[in-house]
């Protein structure tokens, strides 16, 4: 039992640390971002040089889609041994998957905005596009929303999980001692 609170505390902390990672990448996009002045026009055809936000985006979305699946597979495998699933930890982890589909939507957008965009291609309709001010904050914002609802239903599970296996080990000894 042990054994499995280590393995456990470990992968918790590996959330965690991806977790924070995510949030990090999110808030330095929001700084390394094409900026409207770096748009060239020439005639109705506009380029936009690739920024640094892009492979920060992407690092972002990876860190975050592996964090949000660790801590499901977590919680799927505690919950199996789990006598009755909370109800409260199912509705935060259901939230926690709603809020990772917006920001992975929300990201993913703004991070393929930052690509390079050349002439008459651009990003839509050969249009150039530039993220707003902010996209990559609420990006980052949703990224502990998202985890923080992960890692509360996950601890909500493995103290139930703790809990029966205690009990149970009480239980245990009673019945050896009587």
């Amino acid at each position: 039992m042990e054994k499995h609170q280590q393995i456990h505390a470990w992968i918790f902390s590996i959330i965690v640390s991806l977790g924070v990672i995510s949030f990090i990448c999110c808030i330095v996009a929001e700084f390394k971002k094409s900026k409207e002045e770096d748009v060239r026009l020439v005639g109705r055809m506009c380029y936009l040089p690739g920024s640094e936000a892009f492979g920060f985006g992407v690092a972002g979305l990876v860190c975050l889609l592996s964090a949000e699946m660790m801590g499901s597979f977590l919680i799927c495998r505690s919950s199996l041994s789990a006598g009755k699933k909370p109800k409260v930890s199912t509705f935060l982890l259901a939230f926690s998957w709603l809020s990772l589909g917006i920001d992975l939507l929300l990201l993913s957008t703004a991070t393929d905005m930052n690509r390079r965009q050349l002439y008459d291609k651009g990003w839509l309709n050969g249009d150039c596009y530039v993220v707003k001010d902010g996209i990559f904050l609420c990006s980052g914002l949703l990224v502990v929303v998202t985890l923080g609802s992960l890692l509360i239903s996950t601890s909500m599970i493995l103290r139930q999980v703790h809990d029966e296996n205690i009990q149970g080990n009480k239980d245990t000894n009673k019945r050896n001692i009587s």
